[in-house]
């Protein structure tokens, strides 16, 4: 599952990342985004770019194309 299928609200997890650019792939890893990880979408631009999450207690922004290399699950409570 990507990103984009997520509504405002939804909490996820991140279990990998897509194939892709792995420089990005690693400023992400530096920025906590790693496998386990849980997190909330908070916001998605008008325009459905960037997209706002909200992970280990604060809130990141993230670029559409650049989120899609996050794969996820949808976390149930």
């Amino acid at each position: 599952m990507k990103i984009t299928d997520l509504s405002i609200g939804n909490k996820a997890k991140i279990i990998g990342f897509n194939q892709g650019a792995a420089a990005y792939r690693h400023k992400l890893i530096s920025m906590g985004l790693i496998a386990g990880t849980e997190f909330t979408l908070t916001r998605i631009a008008p325009l459905g770019d960037p997209i706002q999450i909200s992970v280990r207690g604060f809130s990141l922004v993230l670029r559409k194309k650049e989120a899609e290399l996050l794969l996820i699950e949808i976390v149930t409570t």
